[in-house]
């Protein structure tokens, strides 16, 4: 007997499959061993430049729809981030996987910053497949591909400071996880979804960059000269650009 799926169900798997995809990119780590402070260094350069190529990736598309929806949703996600950071400052006995307090925070930071980011692609999503089941599978399947380059930002953050690979790996899919349960209702409400989508493609880039500029690559600079991380950065600028290009 042939057992037919509904159509709520294909949405759900379709977004399930790109949040685990995300635990991908925390693979390599599971070989590595050891890290030099040069490789931490480089490692935080490399994650900025991913988040930062998947945020001006992201405002991209919010602006293709609607540019000011798209500038307010930078605005708030700046708000937003910069709200978080004083929020964790002032309650210093807040700690994240056993970590030393001021790291512990900027990993905290991140994977919030990722979980946030989540909801807009799970939205894109649910709206892809209210367009139709085989442009939604597409998008999917892009979304999916994109995930773990930022499984592998999550991880060059995490791993270096302590962190297991597995952990890793969980916490990289932990951050995907808003994306299942997004796309159901962006499904069902297609219409409405699609007016906000900009905004909150806006508010996960501008949260994006701030974490880069503010957090990640000044770390960087602690272990690593500027000139490297310039490099290492406009590398993985263009790393992004081919790899989105492959997927269009």
């Amino acid at each position: 007997m042939e057992i037919v799926q509904s159509p709520l169900t294909w949405v759900f798997i379709a977004a399930l499959i790109t949040a685990v995809a995300t635990g991908l990119g925390a693979v390599p780590f599971f070989f590595a061993r050891g890290f030099s402070p040069k490789f931490l260094g480089s490692a935080n350069a490399l994650a900025a430049g991913l988040m930062i190529a998947a945020s001006f990736n992201l405002m991209a598309e919010g602006v293709a729809e609607d540019a000011t929806m798209t500038s307010l949703g930078v605005l708030i996600g700046l708000v937003f981030i910069v709200l978080s950071a004083m929020f964790l400052e002032r309650h210093e006995d807040i700690q994240f996987a056993h970590i030393d307090k001021l790291e512990g925070r900027k990993m905290l930071l991140i994977v919030a910053v990722m979980t946030v980011h989540s909801f807009t692609e799970g939205i894109g999503v649910g709206v892809s497949f209210g367009r139709s089941e085989s442009f939604g599978s597409l998008i999917s399947a892009a979304i999916a591909l994109h995930n773990i380059p930022e499984g592998l930002a999550i991880s060059l953050v995490m791993v270096p400071r302590g962190v297991s690979a597995l952990r890793a790996m969980g916490w990289s899919i932990f951050s995907s996880l808003p994306q299942p349960l997004m796309a159901i209702p962006a499904f069902l409400f297609v219409e409405t979804f699609s007016q906000y989508l900009p905004a909150g493609l806006g508010f996960a880039g501008g949260a994006m960059i701030w974490m880069a500029v503010s957090e990640i690559l000044p770390d960087a600079a602690k272990d690593v000269s500027w000139n490297r991380i310039a490099i290492i950065v406009v590398i993985s600028l263009i790393g992004m650009i081919l790899f989105q290009d492959l997927l269009s």
